[in-house]
């Protein structure tokens, strides 16, 4: 059977960098408060008129060129972001055009911090039957623009940042791929991490009393989150370690989706790692949510945290509820 390989990667962030003291001007908080709630010390925030399409775009370049391709043999576009510069139509298509590409297939997924993982999937089946040799696999995101920066709001607002990630992926060389990928969900708590409107059940779908309620602005019960992070990761790491026959001695790095700093050493803790072996950027760049573990990939691998032949877990969990891994030999 044909396998999958990552064979580039690249990652952008905007220019415009927001720490922890920059938010006391809209709200009441600290950089202490912050840093002790979170692990974030700063993350980015783009400019006017810098949209997702912008730094997905960008990324893509980026990985692109590490791969040794031309744009021109792209085949397949998947974007995973919960915030298009649009309602409609997707990143994917902008970027596309941004691209300079026509006729191939694209298409936008919404699965909030677990989209790379499951985009990583998808385009997973598409190496394998041979449909496709080179997909574009972007994780994006500006969150800013979406934001309550108010002390009201405060709880969501320190936590996230603007960025994208991309690959490249091909039919392995046979010296890297993708191992497996495990993918899950539980719509049950949809409502402890949501953004309920604009809402297509709702006539108008936005209105001046719902902007005016502050229901446009994502909400989230903390303490759910929190508990069903802890349950999560850990069993969806153990399940693609265990799929593969891969034990932690075989394992370089795990990079976790980047939601919470805490959350990271708690998951280190109960697989009974060090931190050395799980991967954390999230002080520089808060959560950017389907976009954070191909900065982090990107990342740890230009500080030489891992090298081609390398064994990697990647995993994820966040809104839906969803939660999601992949094993790879980078």
């Amino acid at each position: 059977m044909i396998s999958t390989r990552i064979a580039g990667i690249g990652f952008q962030v905007p220019a415009n960098v927001i720490t922890n003291t920059d938010l006391i001007k809209f709200m009441d908080t600290s950089n202490e408060w912050i840093i002790e709630r979170t692990g974030i010390e700063q993350r980015r925030y783009v400019s006017a008129g810098e949209g997702t399409s912008d730094l997905a775009t960008a990324a893509a370049h980026k990985a692109i060129a590490m791969a040794g391709i031309d744009v021109s043999e792209i085949d397949f576009i998947i974007c995973a972001t919960i915030s298009s510069d649009y309602f409609f139509p997707g990143s994917a298509f902008q970027v596309q055009a941004n691209l300079g590409l026509a006729d191939i297939g694209a298409f936008d997924i919404k699965v909030a911090c677990s989209g790379f993982v499951y985009g990583l999937s998808i385009a997973d089946q598409y190496i394998k039957t041979g449909q496709y040799k080179n997909i574009l696999l972007i994780g994006a995101e500006v969150q800013s623009n979406a934001l309550n920066l108010t002390t009201e709001g405060r709880d969501m607002a320190v936590l996230f940042g603007d960025g994208a990630g991309a690959v490249i992926l091909q039919p392995s060389d046979g010296e890297s791929l993708i191992y497996s990928t495990h993918l899950h969900a539980d719509g049950r708590h949809l409502k402890d991490l949501w953004g309920e409107v604009p809402a297509c059940n709702q006539k108008p779908h936005i209105s001046h009393e719902m902007l005016d309620q502050g229901r446009q602005y994502p909400k989230m019960n903390g303490r759910e989150v929190f508990r069903n992070a802890l349950k999560r990761f850990p069993a969806v790491i153990l399940e693609a370690m265990e799929k593969n026959n891969l034990t932690r001695d075989d394992i370089t790095l795990i990079i976790p989706h980047q939601a919470n700093l805490r959350i990271t050493q708690a998951v280190a803790k109960r697989l009974e790692l060090s931190m050395d072996k799980v991967y954390s950027n999230i002080h520089k760049y808060g959560n950017t949510t389907a976009a954070s573990i191909p900065i982090a990939m990107a990342e740890a691998l230009a500080e030489g945290k891992f090298k081609r032949g390398d064994n990697l877990v990647l995993a994820s969990f966040g809104a839906g509820f969803s939660w999601g891994s992949a094993a790879i030999k980078f």
